[in-house]
């Protein structure tokens, strides 16, 4: 096999550091407190309505079990 060492694509860490910081800079930039307040309100809504569906198919499940 033929291996060739690429140093010019290599990165040092102050490349990756400057790569990730303006990654998270953006991310949390585009971040709006609206759409925060929803997914927390959407995440709760949905735990509610699994545990009531799990509630009500054990239910049913007793009820079909007799």
């Amino acid at each position: 096999m033929f291996y060739v060492k690429l140093s010019a694509m290599e990165a040092d860490d102050s490349t990756k550091a400057g790569t990730i910081g303006g990654t998270l800079v953006s991310i949390f930039c585009n971040l709006h407190k609206e759409d925060i307040a929803k997914t927390i309100t959407l995440a709760g809504l949905g735990a509610i309505v699994s545990f009531l569906v799990s509630i009500a198919m054990k239910t049913i499940y007793r009820w079909f079990k007799k």
